[in-house]
């Protein structure tokens, strides 16, 4: 897909990668919406940054959960747009819980993970369906992670909703084909401000360093290695469709297990 002049919803986008691939549409000439939940001050920053690349971006706030608000969000888009191509489904939570910690795992811990990471994306999709269609190449990139593939990570219910975010890029990529496509990138770790804010300053340090030993690359990934992925994706070949693509540094060919 060539992306000027087309427009684009990523959720989650004012920090981490949802902002830099918002920027990295922005500068391929897509206008972009930014989703927040609750950094409304980081996603008007990032609307205005994609503004001034002069394209359009616009903050919504939208509990990604929420059905209702996924609807308005994405008639907001196609309201200030006139369209929508791309549907990017990056807003995420965890809980910061030991594997072997069985105990530690809380019923609200599944229902909050699943909700946002797994629930939200359907709904956001199932949303923007008419509109994506109407677009003639539509495009969803879901973000997944590593810890769906291969059951390492924050806990077991963030693993469990990845895993399932990647079955149900499969299903979607069959519902919505051939007018959309869709796809998904399973990032390893990522340098980012929600995973140091997670783990600690200490935590977040020595999990960096141990990933960057332990993978046969020898680096993890920055927001904007997953933003070119995203884009990489959107923008390249369009006989893709239903694919998971990791980019951990070979950390599924590796003997490393983060947890």
């Amino acid at each position: 897909m060539k992306i000027e002049g087309k427009a684009a919803v990523v959720t989650g986008g004012g920090t981490g990668v949802g902002r830099a691939t918002a920027l990295a549409l922005a500068a391929g000439g897509c206008n972009v919406l930014i989703n927040y939940s609750r950094s409304r001050d980081d996603a008007e920053a990032t609307a205005a940054d994609i503004s001034a690349l002069g394209v359009r971006g616009i903050a919504v706030e939208a509990d990604v959960s929420d059905d209702a608000a996924c609807r308005k969000m994405i008639d907001a888009a196609v309201r200030e747009f006139g369209r929508l191509d791309i549907l990017v489904n990056n807003a995420a939570t965890t809980a910061f819980v030991k594997h072997a910690d069985l105990e530690g795992v809380s019923g609200e811990d599944w229902m909050r993970i699943l909700s946002v990471n797994l629930i939200g994306p359907f709904y956001c999709a199932r949303a923007a369906q008419s509109a994506l269609m109407a677009s003639g190449d539509g495009e969803i990139v879901n973000v997944s992670s590593v810890a769906g593939l291969a059951g390492v990570g924050s806990s077991i219910p963030y693993c469990a909703s990845k895993a399932a975010l990647n079955n149900l890029t499969v299903t979607l990529a069959r519902v919505f084909a051939p007018g959309v496509r869709v796809n998904a990138v399973a990032p390893g770790f990522i340098t980012t401000r929600w995973l140091q804010r997670g783990l600690g300053d200490a935590g977040y340090d020595a999990m960096k360093e141990r990933s960057e030993k332990g993978v046969l690359l020898h680096r993890v990934c920055t927001p904007e290695d997953v933003a070119s992925a995203i884009l990489g994706i959107i923008t390249g070949p369009d006989l893709m469709t239903g694919h998971v693509i990791p980019l951990e540094g070979g950390l599924l060919i590796s003997n490393f297990s983060p947890r």
